[in-house]
């Protein structure tokens, strides 16, 4: 059983930054893709970023190209998001994913998933 925890989320000013933090389960990042989606209130759930289990190739999201940057630590099983120029279009609950299947970037390929913690960015 895979068991995913988020943290690390707030209240921050526009253009300000936080560090998102994911503690996996013992040999999950080992076993699996991970990434990072998270969904606003009303919308649906979006795809953020991406890191993948062997050669660490990342993958993100348009919108936070530049901003954002997912990382792991494999001896730690911990996984972040370090979130810079935050906009007030970023607010939403950010959750963290292990990928078994189909494409980094539909939620569909996710079969475990975090609780999500709550960003929000004030203008």
């Amino acid at each position: 059983q895979v068991q995913l925890v988020e943290s690390g989320g707030g209240l921050v000013q526009s253009g300000g930054s936080l560090r998102l933090s994911c503690a996996a389960s013992r040999r999950t990042f080992s076993n699996y893709a991970m990434a990072w989606f998270r969904q606003a209130p009303g919308k649906e759930r979006e795809f953020v970023a991406h890191i993948a289990w062997g050669d660490l190739g990342t993958y993100y999201a348009d919108s936070v190209k530049g901003r954002f940057t997912i990382s792991k630590d494999n001896a730690k099983n911990m996984m972040y998001l370090q979130m810079n120029s935050l906009k007030p279009e970023d607010t939403a609950v950010y959750h963290c994913a292990a990928r078994d299947r189909g494409s980094y970037y539909s939620p569909l390929s996710y079969a475990y998933w975090g609780q999500g913690t709550q960003v929000t960015v004030s203008s």
